[in-house]
């Protein structure tokens, strides 16, 4: 499996389609940063079938939405299946694993708080 990113942000006050920010690409994870600042970041990334990210960690609640297909995430021990529109939060200090059993993109929201309840 490869991975590639992109930490170059989109143009401020352009229109874009979310879901053509990132495009596809065999046996890869693509992740691109949308906006990121010290206080948080949103990136896009897009999963081709049989990828897999690995099990992580973040000291931040994650908000999760997919935007096109159907991912399977282990958050902890407990296993969702989310599909285009669906959204979920990952609190802080879980483990989670994203596998793609079909191909999806996805929107990853962090807001870094400096405390969390």
């Amino acid at each position: 499996m490869k991975e590639a990113s992109s930490n170059i942000e989109l143009s401020k006050g352009t229109e874009h389609i979310v879901t053509e920010v990132i495009a596809y690409l065999a046996d890869s994870v693509v992740s691109k940063k949308i906006l990121s600042k010290v206080t948080g970041s949103i990136t896009a990334s897009a999963m081709d079938v049989g990828t897999k990210i690995e099990e992580k960690n973040s000291h931040f609640d994650n908000y999760i939405q997919i935007i096109d297909g159907s991912a399977e995430l282990t958050i902890d021990v407990k296993k969702y299946n989310l599909t285009k529109g669906q959204g979920i939060i990952i609190p802080a200090n879980s483990s989670y694993i994203f596998n793609a059993n079909k191909q999806f993109k996805m929107l990853s929201t962090i807001i870094k708080s400096g405390y969390e309840d």
